[in-house]
């Protein structure tokens, strides 16, 4: 037997090399597929830590988020894209499709009244706030069903309360509030200026509340001509603040 040949065959640098490079490469693409399954039917955002769940034992963060980068540049050019929102990552359509998808939703779209709208940009761009800090912007009261309304739509939530006296409630945008939007953080919420407020009060359901929440954001307090009248931003039978309240 030529001990040569046998060397070029099966030493370190054979082809003994190349199986294991293969089944790398095979674990790796299960891996892919494994998350890429659980995120088309999770129908939510799903966090890289419970992702990480899926395998025995659970894979890296690091891994998983290369693994979803990854993915996502798969998807790339396609109708449907992988996304990574503040609760983690979901598959979506673009926004090409949305008016195609909102046919998939015949119910007529909510409309909020201008104090919820105009609530909700105060407490996105100014939190964490209390109802005395919203009250002292807008210069009317803050009715309670005003922020229970974002309550039950899971944009706002107590966070805590001030130390002063009566211990104030601070508000504050929630997750899904930036999962709405599109957004991994309150860091990418546009500037002001970019806001436009031309359909403050035309606001479609889902699926489309990305774009639901961006056009929550366009409120008249920002700037418009509307917001510079007297009394303009207050719904019917909405009482003024008081021009000499404590602001908690």
């Amino acid at each position: 037997m030529d001990m040569n040949e046998s060397t070029e065959d099966h030493g370190p640098g054979g082809d003994l090399a190349a199986p294991a490079a293969d089944a790398a490469a095979g674990d790796l693409g299960e891996i892919k597929g494994v998350l890429e399954a659980a995120l088309l039917v999770a129908g939510e955002p799903v966090a890289v830590g419970e992702l990480a769940k899926l395998f025995e034992p659970p894979l890296p963060a690091d891994t998983i988020r290369r693994i979803l980068t990854d993915l996502s540049h798969d998807w790339a050019g396609r109708k449907v894209e992988l996304v990574q929102v503040a609760s983690g990552w979901r598959f979506q359509g673009v926004p090409a499709v949305q008016m195609y998808l909102a046919r998939l939703s015949p119910e007529k779209p909510p409309r909020y009244s201008r104090a919820v709208m105009e609530t909700l940009a105060i407490i996105a761009y100014q939190q964490p706030v209390t109802r005395g800090d919203i009250e002292a912007i807008r210069g009317v009261a803050v009715s309670t069903n005003v922020i229970k309304t974002l309550e039950d739509r899971q944009w706002v939530e107590a966070v805590g309360h001030r130390e002063t006296p009566g211990r104030p409630a601070l508000y504050a945008t929630t997750k899904a509030f930036l999962d709405d939007l599109g957004l991994r953080s309150l860091a990418e919420l546009p500037p002001l200026a970019e806001l436009d407020s031309s359909h403050l009060l035309e606001m479609p359901d889902a699926p489309t509340k990305a774009a639901e929440t961006a056009l929550a954001l366009a409120s008249p307090l920002l700037g418009s001509d509307e917001a510079a009248e007297p009394g303009a931003a207050r719904d019917p039978g909405e009482p003024p603040a008081d021009e000499n309240q404590t602001v908690h």
